[in-house]
């Protein structure tokens, strides 16, 4: 085929959806007035958030709504009492000095209102900021701290990007709460007033402002369906944002010729976001007018039946622009009242979704059991052990009866896919069997404390951190064991990166991330031996090493293996490898095909066996 052969366009995206059990709507069969009783509860659920957060905040926000109430309803009175005079007969001084008492009370309540509104925001300055950051702390901690098996479950990571809108929706909870409240009381305030007037005019102000509460809360829920739909593509759209501009992948991205490609899928998927976002404006719009037209009616009448009372002097001229004032006051209060309420009941489906994703980490949080883990296991013991992925047909370890033991390194061979990173988990109970045991000298891991099993192990991993921190912090992962750096310069050494670190600008305090000012980048074998100084630091008595040496040069590889041999005497040493000639020094060798163990025994017994080893050390050496 010729270079210059005309490119074939790329399919789109597949269409991405938040489906399964936890993909259906919470509001799809709701009826309004279901909705409308959410209000109670997201005032409440903010109310003890904030509570947690700074109570003498809380405190300070409710007195001052308290006091602007209160300085709404004197206002109001006041007014009548000043209209009278003013609107009364003789002289203009006269009526001045009449209703300056009720002058100077307007003025006062005035004030009183305008610096009660101020500390009021104070209040919730301090308030929100924390609160934000505890809902964020709260969404990290309980992805953290769910069992490693939960992010392979039914609709995960599509609960946690729903979840994720709940925690951006905290920075305007208590400010709308805090301006519910505000038109509530004025609201309240303002009525009395108008009852005492004319009970006429309350009515057919709510029923002018009710048509748009409707609207509102109508409007909110569509909001809310469109964002359901796009949940699936703006949780990939974000994935593929990182995996685009992350400096790790530059270069594969422009020397394969990727950007093109990877804007092409970004913007496909915007595009589709914003074409369900702009179906439902429409029905936004409908929504709409309809309630506008008839709050217009309602609040038309209102003011036809205000002006028919002073007309016709059922009321007088004091009264009647007494009631002009609280009419308009009433309206405001009524307007934001709805607004504000329209906005909680909003913010409130997005936190329900957080709230859900929490308990449901929180359900799937480590509950094993009480048992402690020994300090130091002369034995693991697999038996008959069985694990399987969700919707995976097959198990990915398959009845596999093993023995640790303390002083010995196993290495783990296979093909991919055999099972041998699964079965490494297991060994260090990240994942439980569905079937069998795994026990650390006779104690069963599903029963003892998490954190005593993980106090006592090291892993590398195939996908480790290239944490954004300083060497230091990355080899010692903010576990230092002492206040001065031999530890951590003994596990550098230990690995061959005393002289590269020593080289870099500011030695173990070089921040290990180029993107930022000051910042430097290593190698990827660099990187590898730091996640191997970060396991060896630990000095753990269960090291796992799971393609330990995949990116290193021949001298770091075979420097890690000899550190591995001598420093085994005192632990259990599992090395997962695909480099077969680095399994002879261990002192067992264990094959895996289909997540079942086919084989054991030592580098030469397995070479004359003619079984899987014998045929992967044949093919490695026939490259």
């Amino acid at each position: 085929m010729s270079s210059d052969a005309t490119p074939v366009p790329p399919p789109p995206p597949a269409e991405i959806t938040f489906a399964g059990h936890f993909g259906k709507n919470p509001l799809g069969g709701a009826s309004f007035r279901q909705m409308c009783a959410r209000l109670p509860s997201v005032l409440g659920q903010t109310c003890r958030m904030a509570w947690r957060i700074d109570r003498r905040s809380v405190l300070l926000l409710l007195v001052c709504q308290i006091v602007i109430g209160l300085a709404a309803a004197v206002l109001l009175g006041a007014t009548s009492r000043a209209m009278a005079p003013i609107l009364g007969e003789g002289r203009a001084a006269d009526r001045i000095e009449s209703a300056l008492p009720a002058l100077i009370v307007i003025a006062v309540a005035v004030g009183l209102a305008r610096v009660t509104t101020a500390l009021a925001s104070y209040a919730e300055g301090r308030i929100t900021p924390p609160l934000t950051t505890a809902a964020d702390a709260d969404m990290v901690e309980a992805v953290c701290r769910v069992e490693a098996s939960a992010y392979g479950e039914e609709g995960f990571a599509d609960r946690q990007e729903a979840a994720e809108m709940g925690v951006m929706r905290t920075t305007m909870m208590v400010r709308d709460a805090q301006q519910f409240m505000a038109a509530v009381i004025r609201m309240a305030a303002a009525a009395g007033v108008l009852t005492v007037l004319h009970p006429l005019m309350l009515a057919l102000l709510v029923l002018a402002v009710l048509p748009a509460g409707v609207g509102a809360v109508m409007s909110a829920r569509v909001d809310y369906e469109t964002h359901y739909a796009n949940v699936g593509d703006r949780n990939v759209r974000g994935m593929m944002r990182w995996w685009a501009t992350t400096p790790k992948l530059a270069d594969e991205v422009r020397a394969n010729g990727m950007t093109g490609y990877l804007m092409f899928w970004y913007r496909s998927l915007s595009e589709r976001i914003d074409r369900r976002t702009l179906a439902m404006a429409p029905r936004l719009l409908r929504i709409a007018l309809a309630t506008s037209a008839l709050g217009g009616a309602f609040l038309l009448a209102a003011w036809a039946t205000l002006a028919w009372l002073a007309v016709s002097g059922r009321v007088g001229l004091g009264v009647a622009a007494t009631a002009v004032v609280a009419v308009q006051s009433s309206l405001s209060a009524l307007s934001q009242l709805v607004s504000y309420g329209a906005a909680m009941f909003h913010t409130s489906l997005y936190l329900a979704d957080m709230r859900s994703f929490l308990d449901f980490a929180a359900e799937r949080a480590p509950r094993r059991g009480a048992l402690t883990a020994p300090e130091r296991p002369e034995e693991i013991r697999l038996d008959e052990v069985v694990y399987q992925y969700p919707n995976k047909e097959a198990p990915a370890v398959d009845r596999v009866s093993l023995t640790l033991r303390r002083g010995e390194v196993v290495a783990v061979v296979g093909e991919n896919g055999s099972g041998k990173s699964t079965l490494t988990r297991l060994i260090i109970g990240l994942y439980l069997p569905d079937k069998g045991k795994v026990a650390w000298d006779g104690v069963d891991v599903a029963a003892a404390d998490p954190d005593t099993v993980w106090r006592r192990t090291g892993l590398v991993p195939q996908f480790f951190g290239q944490w954004p921190l300083a060497v230091r912090e990355n080899v010692t992962l903010g576990q230092p064991r002492t206040h001065h750096d031999t530890p951590v310069w003994e596990a550098v050494d230990a690995v061959g990166m005393r002289a590269p670190v020593e080289e870099l600008p500011h030695g173990l305090d070089t921040l290990l991330a180029r993107e930022l000012w000051g910042g430097s980048e290593l190698s990827g074998g660099q990187w590898q031996r730091i996640a191997c100084s970060r396991a060896l630091y630990r000095r753990p008595p269960v090291l796992i090493l799971d393609e330990p040496t995949s990116e290193m040069d021949a001298r770091g590889e075979h420097r890690m293996f000899t550190v591995l041999k001598a420093m085994a005497h005192d632990r259990i040493t599992i090395v997962v490898t695909h480099r077969i000639e680095n399994t002879r020094m261990a002192d067992r060798i264990v094959v895996m095909e289909r997540g079942r163990v086919t084989e054991q025994g030592s580098y030469e017994d397995l070479l004359r066996s003619g079984g899987l080893f014998s045929e992967l050390h044949a093919l490695s050496q026939d490259r």
